[in-house]
């Protein structure tokens, strides 16, 4: 075939099509032959999908159904016939993980011990009533957080004695390092809801370093020679931890900055970073990308990197890897369907909605579509201080023609319309 071609010389069809055919003496299956895609690589090789079907019972499933849960993964139940092999569970949700309710609001969250693959994050959905408080603790592990509605009011202090209180709003993030103590309470007039993702996949909300318990199983001798008050002094103290719980709602913001030191005692770098308000790393007709990492704009944030991504209606995030960390994905507004690829070959398609969980191992080719009538929101999420990616279309752009001809057979004139540098997003 010359090089010239924009497209490969169709190749006959399948040897296992055609024989099918003429055994099954089956227009049908001889019309969908005639239709399929010759030459271009699945379904006539390997045979993939429902349309390499020989029968028309060869494709149906008439076991016991589950409809409704059926409906919302329809690449799952008839994937593209480009899937092949298979991968590791790379979908979940905070949609049917169990909520932990109490007085002041709930909580649910996704560990490794749900969702193996997801070594490096693990994430909780977390809403906190107008006044409703998570009580003061520290962890581990580092805490990154994103507000998906309402204001939080966040307080925390640093190594060196420094502290913060500010008020996060929609689309706004904070990132506490490990071990600096925090508490969390939800600003009126209705609190507000957030996702946490802790730099361990391990991490769990149930097994926070809560003050309520320090200070319940410590004695009362100690207590008093530590504060300097007497013993009694702390006869009322809960002696079950209060996790989540009501309390009044905060008075003014600067009243409780003024109570803290005010500026003169802040931070050098703030924990807090208003995501929704900076100006788009990249926009095209495809939608947009908000870039937050320590090297750029959210300096704190030294070990959790994000990227918000905006698709327009059938827009594409596209085709791309991240060469320094794993990714976790949040979905919060619209439907998406994702396929990963991995070597094998191996790939997979999932289909995603508000609520959902994605997970791509470090340096997986995936990409990502708008399959639905609204705007696709999504964060995507590292364990990493630099955020990275490598776009196919930069470097297939970026490597002299003649070596991607050789390699895809395909012209240069096809070659030289690829997008050129990083588009991030696509239009459809």
């Amino acid at each position: 075939m010359s090089r010239q071609d924009d497209l490969p010389t169709p190749s006959p069809l399948s040897r296992r099509v055609m024989l099918g055919a003429a055994t099954l003496g089956s227009a049908g299956l001889a019309a969908r032959a005639l239709a399929a895609p010759r030459g271009f690589g699945n379904p006539d090789a390997p045979a993939e999908g429902r349309i390499n079907a020989a029968i028309p019972g060869a494709a149906s499933n008439p076991g016991p159904q589950n409809p409704a849960l059926a409906a919302q993964f329809p690449n799952t139940g008839n994937p593209p016939a480009t899937d092949i092999n298979g991968l590791p569970q790379f979908w979940a949700s905070f949609n049917n993980a169990h909520l932990r309710q109490q007085s002041g609001g709930w909580a649910r969250q996704v560990t490794q011990d749900d969702f193996a693959i997801s070594t490096e994050i693990s994430g909780v959905n977390m809403r906190l009533s107008a006044g409703g408080i998570r009580e003061m603790h520290w962890h581990q592990q580092a805490e990154w957080a994103f507000v998906s509605n309402g204001t939080i009011r966040i307080t925390v202090l640093d190594t060196k004695g420094r502290a913060q209180v500010a008020d996060v709003n929609a689309g706004g993030l904070w990132y506490f390092p490990a071990g600096l103590p925090h508490s969390l309470q939800g600003v009126g007039p209705d609190g507000g809801e957030f996702i946490l993702a802790f730099d361990n996949g391990r991490s769990s909300e149930f097994n926070t370093l809560l003050l309520t318990d320090w200070i319940a199983h410590t004695p009362p001798e100690v207590l008093a020679k530590n504060f300097q008050v007497p013993a009694d002094a702390f006869r009322n103290i809960p002696l079950d931890n209060l996790w989540i719980f009501q309390a009044p709602e905060p008075g003014p913001l600067a009243s409780d900055q003024q109570e803290v030191g005010g500026s003169a005692n802040l931070p050098p770098e703030s924990f807090v970073f208003d995501l929704s308000g900076m100006k788009p790393t990249r926009t095209t007709a495809g939608g947009s990308v908000r870039i937050a990492n320590s090297v750029t704009n959210f300096h704190a944030s030294k070990t959790v990197a994000v990227a918000e991504v905006r698709l327009r209606p059938g827009g594409l995030r596209e085709m791309h890897w991240h060469p320094n960390a794993d990714e976790w994905q949040y979905y919060v507004e619209g439907q998406a369907r994702m396929t990963v690829f991995n070597t094998g070959p191996k790939a997979q398609t999932e289909d995603f909605r508000p609520g959902d969980i994605g997970y791509i191992p470090k340096a997986l080719g995936h990409y990502i579509e708008n399959t639905g009538p609204d705007e696709l929101v999504f964060l995507e999420i590292f364990r990493t201080a630099e955020y990275q990616e490598i776009s196919l279309n930069d470097w297939l752009t970026r490597t002299p023609k003649a070596m991607v001809q050789a390699t895809l057979n395909i012209s240069a004139d096809t070659i030289a319309r690829f997008p050129r540098g990083i588009p991030d997003v696509l239009p459809g």
